[in-house]
């Protein structure tokens, strides 16, 4: 991961186009590619950012000009970075993350909804659970009724940052063309509203479930093992 911060000007040239006048900012390249803007008060959402499959061209100014760095994505958008100043810059090696640990109660959930997956929605069938992605697992990846993916984030409170993660995961798996289109669904013991309101702007579908009804379900002494 790169670390830049820098006093810096940001356009966005694109379907639609945004700026943001100059100021002191952290700019942070990953090693997906992706390149994302952020200012000192937002704790999960970046000012502007460009996702991966994106190339970087960082362009050095002559005769005083400033650097500028263009970022352009997959759909020919166009993220336009002018350095007036850098104050900081740094490369690090963070190496594989193992991952999200998820607590009994949700780890418990999500094994709950893998053997019934029929309560999150009528005919719906797993494929598989902790279904790989190049930045980790999505828990649950099933089938509609007509055959259709759809991927399962399942979380013990539905929070913002859960759907963010979901909609990391949609992008990926809408990239595999034996899978697309894959349409998400977040579940929840409890969804809060701004959550709601995201993941309903990002067309994911949020699933409340109840998770001492789905433990009725789970009756030991009806194991063989």
């Amino acid at each position: 991961m790169r670390l830049v911060i820098a006093s810096c000007q940001v356009d966005y040239v694109g379907r639609l186009t945004a700026h943001l006048p100059r100021a002191t900012r952290l700019i942070l390249v990953k090693a997906d590619g992706s390149v994302s803007i952020h200012n000192d008060d937002r704790a999960y959402k970046p000012l502007n950012w460009m996702s991966p499959p994106c190339k970087l061209l960082e362009q050095p100014g002559e005769d005083g000009e400033p650097d500028r760095w263009t970022v352009t994505g997959k759909d020919g958008g166009q993220l336009i970075i002018t350095l007036e100043e850098v104050l900081h810059d740094s490369s690090h090696e963070l190496g594989a993350d193992p991952g999200l640990q998820k607590d009994g109660v949700e780890a418990h959930l999500q094994e709950l909804l893998a053997e019934h997956p029929g309560t999150l929605g009528e005919g719906l069938s797993l494929v598989r659970r902790e279904y790989p992605t190049a930045i980790g697992p999505v828990d649950l990846l099933c089938r509609d009724a007509a055959g259709a993916a759809v991927a399962v984030e399942v979380k013990r409170r539905g929070e913002i940052d859960g759907v963010e993660q979901l909609t990391r995961y949609l992008e990926l798996l809408n990239r595999d063309p034996l899978l697309a289109p894959v349409r998400g669904m977040f579940a929840a013991q409890e969804i809060k509203p701004q959550a709601r309101v995201l993941a309903g702007d990002r067309g994911i579908e949020c699933v409340t479930v109840d998770y001492n009804a789905l433990r009725g379900l789970d009756d030991p002494s009806m194991r063989l093992f």
